[in-house]
């Protein structure tokens, strides 16, 4: 019976032990999830989204677009923040009070050509008129301009603060509503690669690929380049 006891004894201390191990883990990834997105429990953040591009009614959001901001969503509950909706035209609070994630590129999201002309000088978005379908869906970084094709999609994923600091804003800037959802998705996936290579105050600028999106949908986004010097620097002459 001494014997019985003396094991059952050591078997509730080492899943007591485990227990606390485990319970210490998820603390300190929860910690670090927070930090990563400037983040607090009972805090909130704003999504900001885009407008469909091809839509007549002006508060209309694509499909993929609703999908990226339920990922996204998703990342700020589970920090035990809130995550309110607003429109990339509708007031916002000022750069730094709340963390950001703002959706979309300039063509369709007001809020993105903001922080492109004051923060992320080094990105310029082409031009394309909808629905005569004008020029071609690109932006160029450091003089490499990165095209839309039926086989490869680009996006921006980018991490920065106001002149103030303060929190930060996470910008997804798709060259497509399906480019907005793979960002999403790679920073919901892929945030703690990206914490343990930037941490939790160091800006970047990731350019990220979607190859074949038309048969792999965003399951094949990789990094094609960190363009993090250029993005922030503002291209000579302006």
């Amino acid at each position: 019976m001494g014997d019985l006891m003396i094991n059952l004894l050591a078997s509730i201390i080492a899943g007591v032990a485990v227990w606390l191990a485990q319970f210490a883990i998820r603390r300190r990834r929860l910690a670090t999830e927070r930090a990563f997105f400037g983040l607090t429990a009972g805090g909130s953040a704003l999504l900001v989204a885009s407008r469909h591009a091809s839509s007549p009614r002006e508060h209309s959001i694509h499909r993929r677009d609703v999908a990226a901001l339920v990922e996204l969503a998703t990342i700020v509950r589970g920090c035990g923040a809130r995550a309110d909706l607003v429109g990339g035209a509708e007031p916002i609070h000022e750069l730094g009070r709340v963390t950001e994630f703002c959706v979309g590129g300039p063509g369709a999201n007001p809020r993105s050509v903001t922080h492109l002309r004051a923060v992320l000088h080094g990105i310029s978005y082409a031009v394309y008129e909808w629905p005569t379908h004008g020029g071609e869906l690109s932006f160029t970084v450091a003089d490499t301009t990165y095209v839309h094709t039926p086989e490869t999609g680009y996006a921006i994923l980018a991490r920065f603060t106001g002149p103030a600091g303060g929190r930060p804003v996470l910008y997804l800037g798709g060259l497509t509503a399906g480019g907005n959802l793979a960002t999403a998705r790679y920073l919901a996936n892929h945030h703690r690669d990206l914490t343990r290579q930037y941490g939790a105050e160091q800006p970047f600028c990731l350019v990220l690929r979607v190859r074949e999106p038309g048969a792999y949908g965003t399951d094949h986004t990789e990094i094609v380049a960190d363009v993090s010097e250029a993005a922030f620097t503002a291209p000579s002459g302006q």
